[in-house]
């Protein structure tokens, strides 16, 4: 054998076919802030919350929903409602087809769901926002859903309950936008007056006219550790009043200090805290 015959290939190129090439699967791992990596089935068993360092993922409705409603059932409410242009708005692109492109990237109708099921066996409704969805934003669209599952818990005198995750309101909808703040409002107030409980989760980021209105207006006020909660983002509140921020301005634990929220609920804790304060405060029919 000639020296470095081991060198030569046999069979030139490389063989293995294109079907038979192993990638390793997207989302297969996902990285905290903190830099801690987490396996994505070990965070899913944990409600999306890093066993590492305590980090609370983004999620959406679907996985809030199968989260909180006993063995993940539950029936979804008016979900044939969907944004339209209603003004044939126009930015960086037309209005219509940015919602086209967000609907099929998300397969969601609009920025909200609405779902109705038990939680440890106390049958509740639960709207959740979908940051997924332009941003969480408040349009038309999620004000009348809102007023559809304020009318619904009414009907069956069941609590409610609103998953806070939203960059504010919807710049492409105008004033039919900022009067859904008003508009909700006015629905939570016959909720009160029917004696039916309201309770807001806040989640990272909760900003402007949600946390305006109706996010800080629930009987029972949570949030998650660590979630951003305001009006105006914080560079924009320190350029207007020209000082530095407190530390953790804005975070979830400040604002509870401050008086702002109630409880810091975990992800992980979430369902049985909910259980909890719907059967010490709702009232039985």
């Amino acid at each position: 054998m000639a020296a470095f015959d081991w060198f030569k290939r046999k069979a030139k190129n490389i063989t293995t076919s294109t079907d038979e090439k192993k990638d390793v699967p997207k989302g297969l791992w996902h990285q905290t802030p903190s830099g801690k990596v987490v396996e994505h089935e070990e965070l899913k068993r944990n409600n999306y919350v890093s066993p590492e360092d305590g980090f609370h993922v983004r999620i959406g409705s679907a996985e809030f929903f199968d989260i909180l409603f006993d063995e993940g059932k539950f029936t979804e409410l008016d979900a044939n409602v969907e944004s339209i242009d209603i003004l044939n708005f126009k930015d960086t692109k037309p209005y219509a087809d940015r919602l086209k492109e967000v609907k099929a990237k998300t397969k969601l109708t609009d920025s909200i769901r609405n779902a109705v099921g038990t939680v440890k066996g106390t049958e509740m409704v639960v709207s959740c926002m979908d940051f997924a969805f332009i941003g969480g934003s408040l349009g038309s669209v999620m004000g009348e859903k809102i007023r559809r599952a304020v009318d619904y818990c009414i009907q069956h005198k069941l609590p409610y309950m609103i998953i806070c995750q939203s960059g504010g309101a919807r710049m492409q909808e105008a004033t039919y936008s900022l009067m859904q703040l008003a508009k909700v409002q006015a629905k939570l107030a016959q909720l009160s007056e029917a004696g039916l409980l309201y309770i807001a989760y806040l989640c990272d980021p909760t900003f402007g006219g949600i946390t305006a209105s109706f996010a800080m207006t629930a009987d029972i006020i949570m949030a998650e550790p660590g979630a951003l909660i305001g009006f105006a983002g914080p560079r924009v509140i320190r350029e207007t009043i020209g000082r530095d921020l407190p530390e953790g301005f804005q975070t979830s634990e400040f604002l509870q200090e401050k008086g702002f929220v109630d409880f810091i609920v975990k992800r992980t804790e979430i369902q049985d805290t909910v259980a909890k304060t719907v059967n010490l405060l709702a009232v039985r029919a």
